[in-house]
Parts: structure tokens; sequence; C-alpha cells
């Protein structure tokens, strides 16, 4: 029976696949009220790619408004599916957009590459590509009513792309948008491509306008004094640009106002953060709220569901079981794999477990190691803090391995020579990190992310090389406890295995998408599909983040696997060595952001919202690594899987210049 656990877990895990599939996709399509297709379209800035959700009853004879959603800077369209969804199943068109360069958008030659070439024209290029679908409403005079909601820098481009129309109807005498309300973006970039917020009232030609700017937004509505940093509360309605955007001297959040040109606008002030907008019931009711006043002329045909009667949660819910059954079925498929010719060769046997440190030291030491990680991150990513403390810790522990080598050729005890050679590679390897101004890839937001684990990889050799020096070594611990031992040919057959293992996972997510149209996900935790033009760029990522996966997983590996640490508690440890110092970091930034109005560090604003993807990203890496150590008696084919799954699953998610 124990031989066919591997079968049996792989059977229950593509049950919670398919199952969580089959219903998210019933209520990513309103319970089948719309069908929902990928389609891309070429611009002259390169293609656009979306999910278009259509009304079953939508079509060229019956034409419906539109609406245009679009993500941030880290994400893809597949994060616009509660507007998505919601709009859609009420009867409007809704086509969810990939900006360039992100998902399965890609600007040309000319239109990539810098941080201004991917968000200006991308909602408004797509509304250009709507306005000529028949099954897309105008109106008598060929306006298009066509309305445009993007988060964050897709905000920034649905302002733009009211502009731009605005402009364009100086000249064709027609509008091809009719309406817009944007998330999580004020006026700030958009000031660099000249569209202030007095410019952006001027140009609203009578349209009916919104904002949500959420009162813990960590980057925008900033009041106008200014200050030390972002992460801070904000009453976005009380500051000057809100006011000329409004024209009113005293406005209020939650307010319908008429404006000069006829038009009418509107800003929503929730309490939520920045990412929070795209997981809330309350964001995604103000877009319902919104759409139904600003078509209120044009809603024949579209249900009159109430906007807090909302059903994308439960597509959410499935897709995170479905995720779960993702998950799930890693180690099995790893362990069959492993099963055939050659990869065999990556399993080098069992290791017993070790005795269980015990006493203040030990405790003392794991606390040291689960929290510092966090304590490195503000300094590393430039967020608070100053990267010369690491430098000096760095250079004394690398001082240290020299008189511990030096020790060595006098006592001759092994020990000193691999603690010492450790301390040095570690420390050496810490100071030269934090004398880096940068680490350059062509996925920005991840750049920050690298530097750090790179960072976090030589500070663990340190302390695991401390550690071996004057506990383990004592306590007899060898290659085989720290997942070590392994010959060339094990290793190779390893990486091989990892990458069919990977390779596996992501036939699972293709083929999912090609037959529902969902992806597996928690909030901004995703796995989904790619192009593989991408494929190339997580070589700039795959070397730091294997050296962090081959020190953590052997800091899994002797740590977890000792007597009193078997089951359960093992994995809890395992996941806290990974992921429980930046979990620290999260609740005591945000804590304190909610409960004074001041983040614990106020510059932390892109930095702190990546750490929200990476604790179940390093907590599931921590599973895998003890799960597959156990089985294999190394490291290598867990750190190999860890990094290139990981790397794969982050690039996917996030902005990558492809030219």
């Amino acid at each position: 029976m124990k031989k066919k656990i591997p079968q049996l877990l792989l059977i229950v895990a593509l049950v919670l696949v398919i199952v969580g599939s089959i219903a998210a996709q019933a209520f990513n399509t309103g319970l089948y009220s719309t069908s929902v297709k990928r389609i891309s379209f070429e611009t002259e800035r390169g293609v656009l790619s979306g999910l278009l959700y259509m009304p079953k009853d939508a079509s060229e004879s019956n034409p419906r408004p539109a609406v245009i959603v679009t993500h941030g800077y880290l994400n893809s369209a597949e994060m616009q599916d509660a507007n998505a969804i919601e709009l859609s199943r009420r009867g409007y068109v809704v086509l969810a957009l990939d900006m360039y360069d992100h998902g399965h958008s890609a600007g040309n030659e000319a239109n990539t590459g810098s941080f201004l070439s991917f968000w200006p024209r991308s909602l408004y290029d797509a509304a250009q590509y709507m306005y000529d679908q028949k099954y897309v409403l105008k109106d008598e005079a060929g306006n298009g009513i066509i309305g445009v909601t993007g988060h964050s820098m897709g905000g920034f481009s649905s302002s733009m792309a009211l502009y731009y129309d605005e402009q364009d109807f100086a000249t064709t005498g027609i509008r091809k948008i009719y309406t817009g309300i944007s998330m999580g973006s004020d006026f700030g970039y958009t000031g660099w491509l000249g569209l202030s917020a007095e410019g952006a009232a001027a140009a609203g030609g009578g349209r009916t306008m919104g904002k949500i700017a959420a009162q813990f937004d960590e980057f925008f509505f900033n009041p106008d004094e200014g200050g030390a940093g972002t992460v801070i509360k904000k009453d976005y309605v009380k500051t000057a640009q809100a006011k000329a955007w409004l024209e009113q001297e005293a406005p209020e959040a939650g307010v319908w106002y008429e404006t000069a040109d006829g038009g009418k606008r509107i800003i929503y002030q929730p309490y939520e953060t920045h990412p929070w907008n795209h997981f809330s019931t309350t964001s995604t009711g103000y877009v319902v709220e919104f759409y139904t006043e600003a078509f209120a002329d044009y809603n024949d045909g579209i249900k009159a569901i109430p906007a807090n009667e909302q059903v994308w949660l439960w597509k959410e819910i499935f897709s995170c079981v479905a995720l779960i059954g993702l998950m799930l079925m890693v180690v099995p498929v790893i362990m069959l794999i492993v099963k055939l010719p050659f990869f065999s060769k990556a399993v080098t046997g069992t290791v017993a477990p070790m005795k269980s440190g015990a006493g203040v030291g030990t405790f003392a030491i794991l606390l040291f190691a689960i929290l510092v990680p966090a304590l490195i991150f503000p300094a590393c990513v430039g967020a608070g803090g100053s990267k010369d403390w690491i430098y000096k810790i760095g250079a004394l522990l690398a001082l240290v391995g020299i008189v511990s080598v030096v020790s060595w050729l006098k006592n001759k005890e092994l020990k000193n020579l691999i603690g010492g050679i450790g301390l040095f590679v570690g420390g050496t390897g810490l100071a030269v990190t934090m004398t880096a101004v940068s680490y350059a890839g062509d996925a920005p937001s991840v750049n920050d992310i690298a530097f750090w684990t790179l960072a976090c990889a030589f500070l663990a050799i340190t302390v695991l090389s401390l550690v071996y020096l004057f506990v383990k070594a004592d306590q007899g611990a060898k290659a085989e406890n720290y997942g070590l031992k392994a010959s060339p040919i094990a290793i190779v057959a390893s990486l091989c295995t990892a990458i069919v293992g990977v390779i596996a996972v992501y036939v699972v997510v293709f083929v999912v998408d090609l037959i529902f149209k969902t992806d597996f996900r928690l909030w901004v935790f995703a796995f989904k599909t790619f192009e593989f033009s991408i494929l190339p760029k997580i070589f700039y990522y795959l070397p730091t983040f294997l050296l962090y996966y081959i020190v953590s997983s052997s800091a899994i590996a002797i740590n977890c696997n000792t007597e009193k640490l078997q089951g359960w508690k093992g994995y809890v440890l395992a996941m806290l060595l990974n992921a429980g110092g930046i979990t620290v970091l999260l609740i005591n930034q945000y804590g304190t952001l909610f409960a004074t109005g001041t983040a614990v560090y106020p510059g932390m604003a892109l930095p702190g919202i990546l750490l929200v993807a990476m604790v179940p990203t390093l907590a599931i890496a921590a599973c895998f690594s003890k799960a597959l150590y156990k089985r294999t008696g190394n490291i290598w084919t867990p750190a190999f899987f860890n990094a290139i799954l990981m790397t794969l699953m982050t690039i996917a998610n996030t902005c990558v210049y492809h030219q």
C-alpha cells in the first residue's frame, strides 16, 4: 500500500485541480451567462492580448456598452477578474487587457524597454480595437459607448486614454471612449506626459468620470505637504489635486459632482491598501455602481443586479482549490519521475534524523535565522536603513573565517577548515553584494527581490558555517545532513528531474487555461500561462534564486530533520525559516500603518507589496525542500525545482521587456 501513496496523492491532487477549475470557470463566466476567450490584436506599438468576456445575448445585432479593464505594474489581465466578472454578468462586454510587456502582450522594438513604454497608450490602443467591433454599442453620432478602468499603472493608462480620445475628438468629432474610472492612481505619473489634474478636468469633454482612492494606498493620493514616505493614510479629496479635478472647493468622498462641461465626477475612498483594490467587494461594488450611473442612458438589456451582490470571490476560492491541487501534485509527480531509469540516480538514499538541539542557544540561533531576512530587507530594497552595517557584518564574518582557517593550520581540526571557508565565502559574498548598486534584469520589479535573495543566501551561508563550527560539527553533522552529498551524476539527474517536474506543472497550467480559461491563484500569488518569448529572461534571475534555494534547502535539511521535528513540526519550522521573518515584517509594517496612519517604513511601497506574494512562495518552497529531501536524501532536486518553478512563476506575473 505504501508504494501506491504517490499515485493516490496524485489522483487527489488532480481531482482538486479539475473540480476547482470547473467551479472557477462557472463563476468566471457568471454562472455561464458569458463566454470567456483569449484574444489578441496587432497595433502600431506591438501586440495586445486579453480575455474577452462576452454576454451570451450580446452580438452584432444586439451591441452592448463595453468596458476595458486592466492591471497594474506587476500584474496581468487575470488580476481584474472581479471587475470583469461582475460587469459582464450584468450584461456589459468586458475586455480584461494585458498591457504591453505584460502577460500575453508585447511591445514592438520601438515601444519597449522603459517604464514609459508600456502604459501610456495601452488602454487607448485597446479602445481603438473595441470601437471597431460591431458588438460594441455606438450612439447615433458614432460615438463609442466604451468605459475604461485600470488599476495603478492601468489607472494612469485609463486617464491617458480619456485624454488622447479628447484630443482626437478635436479632429474627428468622434469620442470613442464614453466614460472611465481609475483605481489606485492619481495624476502623478501622467504629469510626466503633460496631463495634470487641471488638464484632465479641462479635457473631460462632458464625460462621467471617477476615481477609487484607497485611504491606505502605498503610492498615491498623498497630502500636498508631502513627507518622508508614501505608505501613510490618505484623504485624497482634501488635496489640491482632487479639488481641481472635481472642480470643488470642499469636496467629500462618495459624492457625485457636476462639472462645468456638463459631466459628472466622483471619488471613492475605501478603507483599503493599493493591492487590496482588486481583491475587494467594496471597490468592485464601486466599479459596478459607477458604470450603472455612467451608462444610465444605455442600460437597456443590462441586468439590474445590486452592486453588492457579487460572485467573483467564489471564482477566487475555487481557483485557490485548484492551486492547492497543483501544489499537492508536485511531490508525487517527482517521486514517479525518479522511478524512471537515469532519473532514479537523483535518489541518494534516506538520512537518519539528527539529535535535536536544546537550550536557549539553539532557540536564539533559529530565531535569528528566521528574522534576519526581514532585518536586511528594507536596506536591500532602499526602503529604509543603510547597507553599511550589513557590509560591515559581512567583512567581519569573512575575517572570522580567515581566523578559523588559520587555526586549522595549527590544530588540523577539519571543522575549522570547513567552517572557516564557509564564513569567508558567505561574509565576502555579503560584503560584495552590499557594494553593488542594483541588480539589472528585464523584469524591473524582480530586481530588488533578486538583490535581497542574494544577500540572504550569503548571510545564511555564514550562519550555517558558524552553527556548524560551534554546534553541529560536535554533534557529528556530515554533508548528507545538509543534503549536499551527491555524485556529479546524481546532481545532473536531480536537475533533469526538476526540469521535467516544472514542465509537468506547467502542462497542467496550460491545459486548464486552454479548456477553462482560468489560472491557479489566490490574490497576488498565481501560476498562469505565459508567452514562450519570456523564457530567456529567467536566466537573468535563475542564478541568484538558485543560490538562495540551495542554501535555504540546506538550512531546512540540517534544522528540520531532527528526532523532535518529524511530521508536521518539521514543516512548520521549514516554513518559518523561509518565510517567518518577512511575515513578521509585513504584519509590523501594515499593522502599524492601520493603527497609526504611518507604516514602520514609509518608503517601502512597492517592495512591501512584492512581499505579499513572497510569503506563500517561500513557504511552499520550504515544504517542497523538506518533503523532497526526506525522499531523495539530498537537496539538489528541490533546490533546482524551486529555483526554476518560482523564477518562472515570478517572471510570468510581472512586467517583462520582450525586445
